[in-house]
């Protein structure tokens, strides 16, 4: 979350940098080369021996106790010469008593960002330790309220979670620079190399092996199914939890982004009651807005500047019905919506704005008459809590010590850049999209299950764009049986929501059990005639 406000920081003081560096001269430049310095020595830090430090504890689920080791430490990834390459920090959580060689299900669970540690997911979802958040509003400061996870998901699977390089206390290792490992292919590379490391060392080859990514971890997560099953590790399932799978279609000029966006601005106006005939449930406004964007709508947009009045007003009319904004406004906008826009307008008349993350939290900016929000309430209202109880859990409890600082983002580190070139399994360069490489795993492998769990106010990786995505696959039907979705009255962080929170537990719980059962069944799994991918709600 905070990863966002530092960028919009970061991007207005670049606005101001030319002329304060003309009067500045160079008086800037030794500072520059000291701060590079200083850098270069952190880099040099990280440790080549690989770490770990290990506490018991024990969490109650579902009544029964479950006895655990919780683990922090680094796995120290190596090339194909075994040189070492790069420090990944982890956080494991696994049952007491649990051997190598065991049978026991394994989860490998991961931010997005990109540049974004995992403490999110590691303090919010799944673990047996998590920060519990009610109400859509600023969490009060410390002390936070923070204990066992009766929702976590200790009782089905271990759980590993990994920080990228350059985020926590992540780093490359010798002659090894942040750039070789900042891009969409790079980071799936030391991905890949961390889980087998992880798997070799603590005897897990055996283990039915999981992924849970968020965000743009949804991204990595497609290639990184696909990577690892080339290397000889064959998945049993994917967890995509607000999905971010192909970045193409936000590129100016391309109206797939606003038929994306539609069902959750209708979901964001049903939640603050700006509908007109508004259903007695989200659901129904939103299999209105899907069955509109598909039709009358992505017609509309296809016809460009050669739309009639007619039809202009028209779908005007229709979108107001389903938003909440006026029709003039959305005329005036030529009918595309764009999400800070979008923020800003619904409730202007009370000088509040919506989140971007999560739209039910509610902003308030300085200027009620501008054009986007000045912040995004949502991050706003989490960070300090999880970053907080995050640091207090992992020194106090944990008791993990290092010089290292802990990098909330790779993005505060010097040079940061992304490659976003991305090669396909066929060989080709795109944009990138990973449901291609997701799509070639399960056509690879039949056994692969793949569950899509989505917030309905989520406005940073909307849920419209990941049915796009993930139905663009071309799978046949039997591959489609093997794809799931799942909604819930939550944002991109559908933990904060306590009660989406445990229909996810119970989501999971089924789902695991189905695909651990189906890859011990002797024949592979064949859906009932004419099913495909199947959809339910949280």
């Amino acid at each position: 979350m905070i990863r966002n406000s530092l960028a919009l920081l970061l991007a207005a003081t670049a606005m101001t940098a030319p002329l304060a560096a003309q009067e500045e001269g160079e008086k800037k430049a030794p500072h520059h080369e000291a701060a590079k310095a200083e850098a270069e020595a952190a880099w040099a830090r990280a440790p080549l021996e690989e770490t770990e430090v290990r506490h018991r504890d024990s969490v109650t689920i579902n009544g029964r106790a479950y006895p655990y080791v919780a683990s922090a430490g680094t796995l120290t990834v190596r090339d194909i010469e075994g040189k070492p390459t790069a420090s990944m920090f982890y956080t494991a959580y696994t049952l007491d008593e649990t051997k190598p060689g065991t049978k026991r299900p394994v989860t490998f669970l991961y931010n997005g960002g990109p540049g974004s540690p995992s403490f999110w997911l590691r303090m919010g979802s799944f673990a047996p330790i998590r920060i519990r958040t009610t109400s859509p509003e600023f969490v009060r400061p410390a002390p936070y309220d923070v204990g066992p996870n009766p929702d976590s998901l200790l009782d089905k699977t271990d759980l590993v979670f990994l920080d990228a390089i350059g985020t926590g206390y992540s780093r490359p290792l010798g002659d090894m620079k942040p750039a070789q490992f900042y891009g969409v292919d790079e980071d799936v590379d030391v991905f890949s190399g961390a889980i087998q490391r992880y798997v070799t060392k603590y005897g897990r080859w055996m283990s039915p092996k999981f992924l849970l990514g968020e965000s743009y971890g949804t991204l990595r997560s497609g290639a990184l199914a696909y990577q690892l099953q080339e290397r000889g590790m064959a998945l049993n399932g994917v967890v995509l939890l607000s999905s971010i799978m192909n970045y193409g279609y936000r590129q100016p000029g391309l109206d797939q982004v606003y038929l994306n966006y539609l069902p959750s601005y209708a979901a964001t106006a049903w939640y603050h009651n700006r509908l007109t005939d508004r259903p007695a449930d989200v659901a129904t406004v939103v299999a209105q807005a899907r069955a509109f964007a598909v039709g009358p709508y992505m017609s509309a947009l296809a016809k460009g500047q050669s739309i009639s009045p007619q039809e202009r007003d028209q779908i005007a009319d229709q979108m107001s019905r389903l938003i909440g904004l006026s029709p003039d406004f959305i005329k005036r906008a030529n009918l595309r919506i764009d999400l800070p826009r979008f923020q800003k307008e619904l409730l202007r008349g009370q000088a509040r704005t919506v989140g971007r993350f999560d739209s039910r939290y509610l902003g308030i900016d300085t200027d009620a008459a501008g054009e986007r929000p000045e912040t995004d309430a949502s991050s706003d209202a989490i960070s300090g809590a999880y970053i907080a109880s995050f640091q207090d859990y992992l020194q106090s409890t944990l008791g993990y010590k290092t010089e290292l600082p802990y990098r909330l983002s790779a993005r505060d580190a010097a040079g940061w850049t992304w490659n976003w070139k991305h090669k396909a399994p066929d060989g080709s360069q795109n944009n990138p999209n990973t449901a291609i490489d997701l799509g070639a795993a399960m056509r690879a492998n039949p056994y692969l299950k793949v569950l899509s769990m989505n917030g309905y106010y989520d406005m940073a990786t909307p849920f419209f764009g990941t049915e796009n995505d993930l139905g663009h696959m071309m799978l046949e039907p039997a591959q489609q049986a093997n794809l799931r979705f799942t909604y819930y009255p939550a944002g991109h962080m559908t933990y904060l929501n306590p009660e989406a929170l445990r229909s996810m537990k119970a989501d999971l719980s089924r789902w695991y059990d189905e695909a651990v059962s189906d890859a011990k069944s002797s024949t592979p799994p064949v859906p009932p005639s004419g099913q495909g991918a199947s959809r339910t709600n949280g």
